[in-house]
């Protein structure tokens, strides 16, 4: 598998191991030959009985503990596991910077995973099937017993394929090891389950919190654990509460490290576990469902659980049954931090605003928006500063219809009920949470049809790639098949208007059922003789498939609404509208869909304004609170306006100000920051958007330091014209974007201040250390480069080969920089030119084999020869290939282990 199999090779797993742990490492000797096996022990009887086998051990050259010389490894591969504390038998050489660290694993990232150099991490229900598929990939097969071996690890952790993490990789994996002659019977005695301690106080916790809900005559049980560790077989817990405890619905919650794992399930037709789980962001069917949810306490998981359980079965209302009276609100001249204890005293999400003496709706403010401001010292402002004002009301006798068109398809949080222009109630969104839910056709309201459209069919023949139309035109024709509306989404339509070239297509299913997506997806990839990568928690599929040879990949998602029920809290997602899918989006101009079931195919659906802004040239949030709920948008709407010579609409880049003012870069975490930075310093207008950036605040907010002198501004604009022309080039060695960019930013900073910034802008430790590594490299180049042009200035001694040797350990990126110093007529600019374009690729016209055919013997000391005639070439003192070998015959006489002659 590997061409470095000859460095000697550990593979282990993680401490208290279980069946698929163990078979993952007896497939990892296959694909690791020679390597030996380190057991970390484990709690499990059946699996102690299994190791403690001395012939197993002796075939699989497992090896104590105690008898292992760790200086001897070089290369360390773990299976099951990436967590550092669940290795702490290999510390020493996961301390150690030279030893190959490779892991095999399928459960989630965690923060406290080992630093790796290659990863195979993929979703299944055992990491054993990953494993299996690899050896049968490469051919390589075991015997039966054998196969039974590696049979018990998917069985053990697929829980004889009942545990909803069972993937279709674990069916394909044992498929092919029952076609190798495992033994079915032999593991049904060995992976008899026997709970863990960890299990049995999982279980006894879960069984001890277990409170039933008595909801429309149906008894839910919802039990709850909070764990430390994650639990690969919590669903097999989950199934174990039902059995003992024969109870009809249950839902199991557990805290596992940084998430909560939810494992619904149910023998009746009364509650549908599928779609409570997808009101989490999970999915399901109606008798067994998961989710996966972040952000989330215990508590409020369970709280989400109840109301969406409660949803269900909720029946039609009109509006005047919904409506509250009297309406509690608050007069526009009052300032945020009383109505944030307004709302609070009340429990309320949102209020309307009155016009000062009047019970006139002038607007409307939110709990978040007002919690918010408090927060970042704005309590004293007024109200209507932050307030929403083009808001809808509604009439006491107004249709469901328009509530809901208001409240779910408009994303307003309340709908002031008003009578004689006064307000005589509200209906809120948690007023109809529960009705909405249970009836997925009702959260179309008022979907496509209020947008404006038109046919783009002509613009999609004359603008797209015959096999893009022809793709399109196929999703649109299942989708009058399954009787679903498609759509195709976001930057594709953007950049179609604009007449860009962009194949990334995004479709969207809209119609009746969580599930719309999936099908969609399935059925397109049938059609396409591809398959389907699923993702339920955001309800979105990949579609992978060949044509012409090519891997071609096509997103589809289920179109969904989002609503916040309080600041910080996990998005609660459900099928809805298209308009629900696409006011998500970033900016108007990426809120734009295409319809391709429709007839006449290609109907543009465009609510927010998308077309005109396309048209004027303008970057538009879609309200106001898009940069507080996500500042990265900052960058990209500098991104996207340079990239397409727009400007920022004046109130979304007040917007942009005020998301500055209130400190909220400080928040977003470094991976979110860096990987936006790392995009804009590939855009061919880098150096503009930086120079945007800074003329914005934005990147003074980052780090004050990054905000940009003239000659900081100067010297990035060379560097970004350099890089323009690198480029241009085409050479095989590519220059990353980041690396370029980021060294202009901290341009001629010292240590401190450069690793300062570095951490602002969100480099990981590893990037940071590789370029901070790499400044030092290019700071002593530097010097010996000035020394070098000077001496050639004043026709000393100047050889071409010395500067090489100053230069060869400085970077690609680097030497961009370097070259960026000086200035267009400037020496040093032509030298680096030179040096990067040709005396850096310069090597010696003569091999190995030439040297053979001289009739020297083969060794070390070649390099040595075929470096020091490059040397000689590169400063003239050689031309011709014959030279060149007489100069290495020179040389291997002279060498003390010098290159004997062949006899």
């Amino acid at each position: 598998m590997n061409n470095a199999d000859a460095v000697p090779t550990l593979v282990t797993c993680h401490a208290n191991a279980d069946f698929d742990a163990f078979a993952a490492m007896i497939a990892a000797r296959r694909l690791y030959p020679g390597c030996l096996l380190l057991f970390p022990g484990t709690q499990d009887r059946g699996l102690q009985a299994v190791v403690q086998d001395e012939t197993l051990r002796k075939t699989y050259n497992f090896v104590e503990l105690s008898d292992l010389d760790f200086s001897a490894m070089g290369r360390l591969v773990a299976v099951d596991t990436r967590q550092r504390e669940r290795l702490s038998h290999v510390a020493p050489l996961l301390d150690r910077e030279d030893v190959f660290v490779e892991v095999w694993d399928h459960h989630p990232d965690t923060p406290n995973d080992i630093r790796c150099d290659v990863s195979h991490v993929e979703i299944a229900g055992s990491v054993t099937a990953l494993l299996v598929l690899r050896l049968k990939d490469e051919n390589i097969v075991p015997d039966a017993g054998e196969a039974t071996l590696l049979g018990l690890g998917i069985y053990g952790d697929t829980g004889s394929f009942t545990y909803s993490s069972t993937s279709e990789k674990d069916f394909m994996a044992a498929a092919w090891l029952l076609s190798r002659g495992m033994d079915v019977n032999r593991i049904d005695e060995l992976a008899a389950h026997e709970l863990t301690s960890l299990h049995v106080r999982a279980l006894n916790a879960l069984l001890e919190s277990a409170q039933t809900y008595v909801i429309s005559g149906e008894s839910v049980v919802v039990a709850e654990v909070d764990l430390e560790h994650y639990l690969g077989d919590f669903a097999y817990l989950a199934q174990q509460v039902m059995e003992m405890e024969k109870f009809e619905i249950l839902f199991a919650i557990g805290r596992m490290d940084d998430r909560i794992q939810v494992v619904a399930r149910s023998r009746s037709k009364a509650v549908d576990v599928g779609a409570v789980c997808a009101a989490i962001g999970g999915g399901g069917h109606a008798y067994a469902a998961s989710a996966s949810v972040r952000s989330m306490t215990l508590a409020e998981v369970r709280d989400a659980i109840v109301r969406a359980l409660y949803s269900q079965t909720e029946r039609d209302k009109a509006a005047r049954d919904y409506m509250s009276s009297p309406a509690v609100g608050i007069e526009a001249n009052r300032t945020i931090s009383e109505a944030d204890m307004l709302m609070l005293h009340f429990g309320l999400k949102a209020v309307p605003v009155f016009e000062p003496g009047t019970r006139r709706c002038v607007g409307l403010l939110d709990a978040q928006t007002a919690s918010r401001a408090g927060v970042h010292g704005l309590g004293d402002s007024r109200v209507d500063e932050y307030m929403v004002r083009r808001i809808s009301t509604l009439p006491p006798d107004a249709p469901l219809s328009k509530l809901a068109a208001i409240i779910v398809d408009g994303r307003q949080r309340l709908v002031p009920i008003v009578e004689n222009d006064a307000v005589v109630g509200v209906v809120t969104r948690t007023d109809l949470i529960n009705l909405f839910a249970s009836e997925p056709e009702t959260l179309r309201g008022a979907s496509s049809s209020g947008g404006k459209t038109r046919s783009l069919a002509k613009l999609m023949r004359d603008r797209l790639p015959r096999n893009v139309l022809r793709l399109l035109e196929t999703a649109g024709k299942i989708g009058r098949e399954l009787d679903m509306r498609v759509y195709v989404a976001g930057g594709f339509v953007r950049d179609l208007l604009l007449g860009k070239p962009n194949n990334d297509v995004d479709l969207v299913a809209e119609g009746r059922g969580n599930d719309i997506g999936s099908r969609l997806a399935h059925r397109l990839a049938e059609v396409l003789g591809g398959r389907v990568r699923e993702h339920p928690k955001f309800l979105t599929c990949v579609v992978i498939y060949e044509e012409d040879g090519k891997e071609c990949r096509v997103d589809v998602a289920t179109a969904r609404l989002e609503y916040y029920e309080h600041p910080a809290a996990l998005p609660t997602v459900e099928a809805s509208s298209i308009k629900m899918d696409l006011v998500r989006r970033d900016f108007s101009m990426n809120a734009l869909a295409v319809r391709l079931d429709s007839t006449p195919f290609g109907q543009l659906v465009d609510f927010f304004g998308g077309q005109r802004d396309l048209r004027d040239g303008v970057i538009r949030v879609l309200h106001t609170l898009s940069f507080v709920e996500d500042p990265t948008r900052c960058l990209r709407a500098v991104r996207f306006a340079q990239r397409y010579g727009f400007r920022i609409a004046q109130a979304s880049e007040k917007l942009i100000k005020n998301a500055l003012s209130l400190k909220l870069f400080e928040r977003l975490s470094p991976a979110r920051l860096f990987h936006e930075f790392s995009i804009i310093c590939e855009e061919p207008t880098a150096t503009e958007c930086l120079f945007m950036l800074d003329s914005l605040g934005i990147l003074a907010a980052i780090h004050p330091l990054l905000q940009l002198n003239p000659s900081r501004r100067a010297f990035l604009r060379r560097l970004g014209e350099i890089f323009s022309w690198y480029r241009m080039l085409y050479f095989e060695e590519s220059a990353e974007g980041w690396i370029v960019f980021f060294l202009g930013l901290c341009n001629n900073f010292n240590f401190r201040d450069a690793s300062a910034c570095y951490t602002a802008l969100g480099l990981p430790p590893q990037r940071k250390q590789e370029i901070m590594q790499g400044r030092e490299t290019m700071r002593n180049a530097s010097t010996g480069l000035t020394r070098w042009l000077r001496a050639r200035e004043e026709g000393g001694q100047a050889r071409v080969s010395a500067l090489d040797e100053r230069l060869e350990p400085v970077s690609i990126e680097g030497l961009l920089a370097l070259m960026a110093q000086g200035g267009e007529d400037d020496p040093q600019r032509r030298v680096m030119s030179r040096y990067i374009t040709q005396w850096r690729r310069e090597k010696a016209d003569i091999t190995g084999r030439d040297l053979i055919a001289l009739g020297l013997r083969p060794g070390p000391q070649f390099g040595e020869i075929l470096r020091a005639v490059r040397r000689a070439k590169l400063d003239g003192e050689v031309g011709a290939s014959s030279e060149q070998a007489e100069l290495a015959i020179r040389l291997s006489a002279q060498l003390p282990q010098r290159a004997e002659r062949g006899r």
